[in-house]
């Protein structure tokens, strides 16, 4: 598959599922401008050439040579992730959570 690179025909397709301009810009605001930039087309198949260059590089974590990496904890400062997730996806999604510390008073 081949990523969209423009900006504006992203921000249609946001527009066309339905999301507010509101949602589309504290959601996916980061990727719109980073488009806007001009961030070139790009897709293809995965290789684990980063895996091969951490081998190569003699480094201990795929961390140390990936351009945006994770952190250990999961999080990304770039796009904000993990964030917190509305009710209305996860019932699109027809998910629920668990609220830890009620889980823990079961025990």
């Amino acid at each position: 598959s081949l990523r969209n690179p423009l900006s504006s025909s992203q921000l249609d397709v946001f527009k066309a599922i339905g999301l507010p301009e509101e949602e589309i810009r504290s959601e996916f605001g980061y990727l719109l401008d980073a488009l806007e930039s001009g961030a070139p087309p790009h897709g293809g198949m995965a290789f684990g050439l980063d895996r091969l260059v951490m081998l190569l590089a003699n480094e201990e974590s795929i961390r140390d040579v990936i351009a945006f990496p994770k952190t250990t904890q999961g999080s990304c400062s770039l796009t904000n992730s993990p964030s917190e997730v509305k009710q209305q996806q996860l019932a699109d999604l027809h998910l629920v959570t668990l609220d830890p510390e009620k889980q823990n008073k079961k025990k």
